[in-house]
């Protein structure tokens, strides 16, 4: 990288600080500088933010794209027990969740516009090579489930790009910016679950092009890659906080906040990932429905529901408190689970499907509620520890938190299926799994209400 003078040139003459270098790296950036917010700042910050969000949505696609693959596989000539289209479907969300945590500190490394090219570009990979070993139902499992992992590539999307985003938006504005970015890539999932079945039975005359799952979001994986190299930047005061990192891995409510994150975000991108299959198992005659010589099937909705839910989660969050807020979401979670499972027996399918949308709507509420908690325990926690000497600020304790937090909390998403899983094969039904899953919410929620709304000094006597 050039550093010599005659190789900057001025983009913000007023306050004579921000810079660009070749690679479109900028210097000086400090969202905090109003003069310089105002005059240029934010028309950088959102054309960085819109680009982001496109990029973040297509992870979001590719990570999700073996949910409803699968339930197609059968038609297409696989012959796939349960257990294994269980593991296509949740070895993507594991290695998603895992790679979170080395995306996190990518965009301080290489530069947010950088590292946005390049792990746009690793999403081809699992988008071509699915749209290759679908034309061979001959293949090992062992090579889809290889395809299938390599989807986890666009979980640790969303970890770099929030990472991004939090450089370049003033305090005031983050929790704005960072909304649009999360819930922008979480539509993501939405759209495969809707788009795929329509483009792989359009025109088909009642056969399945199912490599155009695949080969489907190839342009727009390219279009991504080239408006980040177009219209992104580099900023060079973007650092790596390793110092927070370390301090936050050391503060317990991190890791209590991560357990939370696991009920709410891993329940929806579990669901979410599996819903397709249950709708198949139980209702199979409204797995798709046809309209013209197109297939369509519903299961997005549980995802899109989940999605625009949880703006309003941070919203509710704000008025009435994160710790109750994140109480009722887990309550209404519960409601839903034991009316699902009471309700099953009825066989009727739009049921089914109200109260699963009702779940989805509670996990996207959870979500914007639990992630609004942190900065505020982090807040409570620095004004408890105001007299005392720390040599990390519990501000950047707190924003090194959120994506060691949501990298674990992506877990959860591996664990739904996996638990359903189980559940079907030793009990023949997934009741198990359900009343499971209602016992983690209770816990949950009661974890919540005991650290987070009963006044401690360890948090400055505050209810969060």
């Amino acid at each position: 990288m050039a550093t010599s003078t005659d190789t900057l040139r001025t983009i913000d003459a007023a306050s004579g600080a921000l810079a660009e270098r070749p690679g479109r790296w900028l210097d000086g950036w400090n969202a905090e500088n109003t003069e310089q917010w105002e005059a240029r700042g934010r028309a950088i910050a959102k054309r960085n933010l819109g680009w982001s969000i496109f990029a973040e949505f297509l992870g979001f696609v590719i990570w999700q794209l073996w949910s409803v693959v699968v339930v197609m596989l059968p038609a297409a000539g696989f012959a796939l027990t349960s257990g294994e289209q269980f593991w296509l479907i949740s070895l993507p969300t594991l290695v998603g969740a895992t790679l979170r945590i080395p995306y996190t500190f990518a965009v301080a490394r290489f530069g947010g516009r950088n590292w946005t090219m390049v792990s746009a570009g690793l999403l081809l990979i699992p988008a071509i090579l699915l749209g290759i070993v679908v034309q061979h139902p001959d293949l090992p499992f062992g090579v889809l489930l290889l395809v299938a992992a390599l989807g986890g590539v666009g979980g640790g999307n969303f970890a770099s790009s929030m990472a991004n985003i939090t450089y370049f938006f003033p305090q005031k504005e983050k929790g704005w910016a960072l909304g649009l970015n999360a819930a922008g890539g979480n539509l993501g999932a939405a759209v495969a679950q809707f788009t795929v079945p329509i483009v792989v039975t359009l025109g088909a005359a009642g056969t399945l092009n199912l490599s155009l799952a695949g080969w489907l979001w190839v342009p727009l994986i390219l279009l991504a890659m080239w408006g980040a190299w177009r219209f992104m930047n580099n900023l060079s005061t973007a650092k790596t906080d390793f110092a927070g990192v370390a301090a936050a891995l050391r503060e317990k409510h991190l890791w209590i906040m991560a357990f939370l994150y696991i009920g709410t975000f891993g329940s929806f991108i579990g669901f979410a990932g599996v819903f397709p299959k249950l709708i198949a198992d139980q209702f199979p005659e409204f797995s798709t429905l046809s309209i013209g010589t197109a297939s369509v099937g519903l299961a997005f909705l549980g995802a899109l529901t989940g999605s625009l839910a949880r703006p309003y989660g941070g919203k509710l969050a704000d008025r009435i408190g994160g710790a109750r807020m994140t109480i009722a979401a887990f309550t209404l979670m519960i409601a839903a689970t034991v009316a699902v499972i009471l309700t099953l027996p009825l066989r009727s399918f739009w049921l089914f499907l109200g109260l699963f949308l009702v779940l989805f709507a509670a996990t996207g509420i959870g979500n914007g509620a639990t992630y609004r908690m942190i900065p505020s325990i982090f807040a409570a926690r620095g004004a408890a520890m105001a007299g005392s000497e720390h040599a990390v600020s519990t501000q950047r304790q707190g924003a090194a938190a959120v994506g060691i937090i949501s990298a674990v909390g992506a877990y959860g998403g591996f664990l739904i299926p996996q638990v359903l899983n189980a559940s079907q094969a030793t009990t023949g039904h997934y009741d198990a799994a359900f009343w499971g899953f209602v016992v983690a919410y209770a816990v949950m929620a009661t974890v919540t209400a005991v650290i987070y709304l009963i006044p401690r000094a360890s948090l400055d006597r505050r209810i969060v």
